[in-house]
């Protein structure tokens, strides 16, 4: 049983759960400004790491760019289009990175 949803492990819906599994390692750097009246955030997806993991992350991108951004579900949005920069940092980081979308 879990410990935090009280679910049998084979049917856990916790949040924590599925952000520190599955996926294939290779964290996705895209650009997208779909249902955001035009204005362009990058999206980092693919993170296997822990959500505490994840906000400091996400505080060090925010201030290495200049921008703001949040927290969303296991990903991280930064505002506006960061996508080379970003790339950069999280290949430092020693993250397999890929740019994903258009």
């Amino acid at each position: 049983m879990c410990s935090t949803c009280e679910k049998p492990i084979a049917h856990c819906s916790c949040r924590r759960k599925k952000q520190t599994t599955g996926g294939d390692g290779i964290v996705r750097v895209e650009h997208q400004t779909k249902g955001r009246k035009g204005k362009g955030v990058t999206i980092i997806t693919g993170l296997t790491l822990s959500e505490t993991e994840i906000k400091t992350l996400a505080k060090k991108l925010k201030k290495k760019c200049g921008t703001g951004g949040t927290v969303k579900e296991g990903t991280i949005e930064i505002q506006g289009d960061q996508r080379d920069l970003l790339v950069e940092e999280l290949t430092k980081a020693g993250m397999t990175v890929k740019k994903a979308g258009g």
